[in-house]
């Protein structure tokens, strides 16, 4: 087998490594568990479909980082982690979903012969990978260490894109523009929904020219008319139809990371309360994207959009935004900044966020939204070009 070509350079662990370990040093962690398929990514490049089962980086303050996972994973391991840092560790299969024994044994085993067995170790608790078992089992065979939580630890680092990030969202925004125009262009009343979502899709794998497509975190979002109060929901089999609005929130993603972007086609002539909406939309949008400069606060861009929905006499009642970069299923999120009110982190540069203040109302739904660079100066970058407005096919 040949040696990995991790995607990042040598520099680029090394950053994310001394950031993590700096973070871990603050906390009093003499050791992390790093339970997030995000996270593992991050830290070690490590890329593969099983996270469905327990795996892990073991990150101490001092050491080796190791990938830790079900041993027929060890070769998925061993061809996508920059092995020059990090070593690679696997668990037989007797521990997988078994009821008699459970992984989680086996990893206080490892940290054991490593010398945590007393050791203060940092765990991911509010994770969807890292279960109550999980946690309780690893307890249980850790009488003498101290478990503690680190929720949101590394994605905490992850939050300031380096320039080798940043190209590769600039790369997945080629792809969010293919997508949405190709969903734009072909929506008309009759198609039915499914064949859209697969169109997305097959679009959204093949990539622009030499930029390939890999699969988002979280597939098309693509309901019409009094659906699309519904912000989640995705497709069926019904055709679209004249006289509704359908948004479709997509996301191009390239080597893991994601660029979404929302737009929204109406199929026919738009009522007055649409139009309304958009210009409020657009208006609060352009005002968020100005106040979203270094120095400034989250929240000042939702204040600012808030003011434009506020003179519209619109309640939106949500979060318009949230941090957007490196992601696996179910999320492509990075759950730690949120575009809300109360929000007063400092925006620096090199953040990146997906801009979303989308309406859901009682029978119709409106998404107009922007994936966004935090500049070295003035208002935000936008990574993709799409017209910022409500598409009307007639």
């Amino acid at each position: 087998m040949t040696d990995p070509i991790p995607p990042f350079s040598a520099a680029e662990y090394d950053r994310r490594l001394d950031l993590t370990r700096a973070a871990m040093a603050d906390r009093g962690l003499d050791v992390l568990i790093a339970t997030d398929p995000s996270n593992q990514a991050w830290l070690t490049g490590y890329d593969g479909w099983s996270f469905y089962v327990h795996q892990a980086v073991i990150l101490p303050l001092d050491g080796r980082p190791l990938w830790w996972g079900r041993n027929q994973d060890t070769n998925g391991a061993l061809r996508t982690v920059d092995t020059a840092r990090t070593g690679v560790i696997g668990y037989p299969d007797p521990f997988v979903q078994s009821t008699e024994r459970h992984p989680m044994q086996h990893l206080a085993s490892v940290l054991s012969d490593l010398g945590h067995d007393r050791a203060r170790i940092g765990v991911e608790m509010e994770n969807y990978y890292y279960s109550a078992k999980a946690h309780a089992v690893l307890a249980e065979a850790l009488p003498q260490s101290t478990l503690i939580d680190a929720t949101a630890l590394v994605n905490r680092q992850r939050g300031v894109k380096s320039d080798e990030e940043i190209t590769f969202m600039r790369r997945a925004a080629r792809i969010t523009e293919k997508i949405q125009s190709y969903a734009i262009e072909r929506a008309e009343p009759g198609l039915r929904k499914n064949e859209l979502a697969a169109g997305v899709l097959a679009e959204g794998i093949l990539g622009v020219d030499e930029i390939w497509g890999d699969y988002p975190a979280i597939v098309p979002l693509i309901p019409s008319g009094s659906d699309a109060a519904a912000p989640h929901l995705t497709w069926n089999g019904e055709p679209m139809r004249a006289g509704e609005a359908t948004f479709f929130e997509l996301a191009g993603c390239y080597r893991r990371y994601h660029v979404p972007l929302a737009r929204t086609v109406f199929l026919g002539k738009p009522p007055d309360h649409i139009h309304r909406a958009e210009a409020a939309l657009i208006e609060g949008l352009e005002a968020g994207l100005d106040a979203a400069r270094p120095g400034n606060r989250a929240c000042d861009i939702a204040n600012a959009l808030g003011a434009a929905m506020d003179k519209a006499g619109i309640d939106r009642g949500a979060r318009c935004g949230y941090p957007i970069g490196l992601s696996y299923p179910p999320d492509w999120g990075e759950r730690t900044i949120s575009l809300r009110e109360e929000d007063e982190t400092i925006l620096q540069p090199g953040m990146t966020f997906h801009f979303m203040p989308g309406l859901w109302m009682e029978d119709w739904g409106l998404e107009i939204t922007e994936a966004i660079l935090i500049r070295d100066d003035g208002p935000a970058e936008c990574f993709c070009t799409l017209p910022r407005k409500l598409f009307v096919k007639p």
